[in-house]
């Protein structure tokens, strides 16, 4: 059995990610058929046990459609009227589909606060599991209407990550509009795919452009790389392929080489790590320096007040607090012991000492401690 189909016959619960060009005709215009075409391709998918939760984009592609636009308007209030319009007639091709086919589709619209307010994450997250286990889709997409540029996922390829984390689906599959990651050549040109890519590093990030230049889509390769990354990062797959085609997804089934395949490198991580890792929205951070760096990523210690080099924001016991090493790098996350004062006041310290130096208000021996913090970079030396 090959690497391909291990991953994909061990997947239980699959997102699938489509973008805005994939559901438009020659036109630019929302198709019913191309729609028709991709749920076809779902179903086949649940006829194999498989749980599926669609991330699809097209709202405001739709909108601009129904509303007679030609050009994707520059301001947010008339992106918003898009995306508000264009939903239910997006929802209207997908219900259609779906009934063809007897089963249903439910629509879930999302914002970024939905996801990192803790309360608001269980309810979406226990209401994702009741639709699967009464064999309903769920189909998922930015609330395109009420969310501004502050408070926005970025784009459908992290909010199709974060739906992966939060799900524990094993395997998330980015259908875009070229077949995978491409080598570059002398030109800077995309020369030869590459089929599997086991370690994240900065050689394969040099070959993401920027946007992929299309009016109707926001997203690139770059953002399809950070959703690689922050998914093998917590144990699950990536896997990025063509979707002009939606016959493709057939092929993944099949274990055929198409596109490139981003395997989990690391063990699953628990419900509460994933929270911890990905989703409170951070008050601060922390500057360590490389012996604390090593504790950390390769030892599974926690971060003591030697190790630390300079704190910033205004944060609070209990909050979360990113965990940068000496070259600005986010290399975990955690929930502090100690408020930004208190941090400032025993950094470089001993533990032992910490007592002594807030005024006998010690209450811990760490800055934060291991079961309370996520290792966000490779352990791997």
């Amino acid at each position: 059995m090959t690497p391909r189909e291990k991953i994909f016959n061990s997947a239980q619960r699959i997102v699938v990610k489509v973008g805005s060009r994939l559901l438009v005709d020659e036109n630019g215009v929302p198709s019913a058929q191309r729609i028709d075409d991709l749920v076809e391709a779902l179903h086949k998918l649940r006829e194999l046990g498989k749980e599926v939760i669609l991330v699809s984009s097209g709202a405001i592609a739709s909108g601009m459609s129904l509303l007679g636009m030609t050009q994707r308007p520059k301001h947010l209030p008339e992106l918003q009227l898009c995306a508000a319009a264009g939903q239910s007639r997006l929802m209207s091709f997908y219900e259609q589909a779906c009934a063809k086919r007897d089963f249903h589709c439910a629509q879930l619209l999302l914002m970024a606060d939905d996801v990192r307010n803790r309360h608001r994450h269980l309810n979406l997250s226990n209401c994702l599991n009741a639709m699967l286990r009464k064999g309903v889709m769920p189909i998922i997409n930015e609330n395109d209407s009420l969310t501004v540029k502050e408070i926005r996922f970025g784009e459908n390829d992290e909010l199709a990550a974060l739906v992966g984390i939060m799900s524990k689906s094993e395997l998330t599959v980015l259908m875009t509009s070229i077949n995978g990651l491409h080598t570059l050549d002398k030109d800077g040109k995309p020369d030869k795919r590459i089929s599997i890519v086991e370690e994240m590093n900065d050689e394969i990030r040099e070959l993401a452009g920027g946007t992929d230049g299309n009016q109707l889509s926001t997203g690139g390769m770059h953002t399809k790389l950070n959703a690689a990354t922050m998914l093998n990062q917590v144990g699950e797959s990536l896997w990025i392929i063509d979707g002009q085609d939606f016959s493709s997804l057939e092929d993944l089934a099949e274990g055929k080489d198409i596109g490139t395949l981003f395997p989990a490198s690391q063990d699953k991580m628990s419900a509460s790590k994933r929270w911890l890792g990905f989703f409170p929205e951070t008050q601060g951070s922390i500057v360590v320096d490389s012996g604390a760096e090593e504790a950390l990523c390769y030892r599974g210690k926690s971060l003591l007040p030697g190790g630390l080099i300079s704190i910033c924001g205004d944060f609070i016991k209990g909050d979360i607090v990113d965990i940068l090493n000496t070259q600005g790098t986010v290399i975990a996350r955690g929930q502090s012991n100690y408020n930004n004062s208190e941090l400032n006041k025993i950094k470089g310290c001993q533990s032992s000492d910490i007592d002594q130096i807030l005024g006998g208000s010690a209450n811990y021996a760490s800055a934060i401690h291991r079961d309370n913090l996520v290792i966000l970079k490779e352990e791997t030396q």
